[in-house]
């Protein structure tokens, strides 16, 4: 990927402070967040290149990233960074962008994440079954794994049937808060 640009952009690096609550401007690229990334050796974009890509304005090769998906918000970066910096929350933040962003991220993380959280908010707990299905549907991955599906049935790991959990009421308020919340932040 190619980290060199022949102008800093200030603009998208304000919205990525503003959407994650980092300071951008503090990282001193010294590559600890990287050295100690648990995921950095299979990443598309090393944690201290996401930090230069946000200064650069580098909005579309950024969005497009698998890194954004692959961080597991361990918050290794920050414990590192001599400057306290969070490439978890430049991520986190970058992440929401991407889900509205054109073109699309190529992982199938955003829809697993979409569809998890339609389901958490209607039924208060995962249902294994209509997980896999919307998943399978939306990325149209059909048969990918189907080997995995009789052994998983065979020791009860996905049931086909499971009841929603009591208070529907509370979670729909919950999420609208968090709605709320989110709103007032951008």
């Amino acid at each position: 990927m190619n980290l060199i640009s022949t102008e800093i952009s200030g603009d998208f690096a304000s919205l990525v402070e503003n959407e994650s609550h980092a300071n951008l401007m503090a990282c001193l690229q010294c590559q600890k967040c990287t050295s100690g990334c648990p995921v950095a050796a299979m990443a598309d974009v090393k944690p201290h290149e996401i930090v230069r890509m946000v200064q650069f304005g580098q909005r579309e090769a950024l969005l497009g990233s698998q890194m954004l998906w692959q961080c597991t918000s361990c918050q290794t970066c920050a414990t590192r960074c001599p400057q306290k910096v969070s490439v978890a929350a430049i991520n986190d933040g970058l992440r929401r962008m991407s889900a509205v962003a054109e073109p699309r991220s190529k992982s199938a993380v955003p829809a697993f994440n979409d569809i998890f959280m339609k389901a958490v908010r209607k039924r208060g707990r995962m249902h294994e079954a209509g997980l896999m299905a919307s998943f399978k549907l939306r990325t149209m991955r059909l048969f990918q794994d189907m080997g995995k599906l009789p052994m998983m049935l065979w020791k009860g790991k996905m049931p086909l049937f499971q009841s929603a959990a009591p208070g529907r009421s509370e979670r729909e308020e919950m999420f609208e808060r968090a709605a709320k919340v989110k709103g007032s932040k951008s």
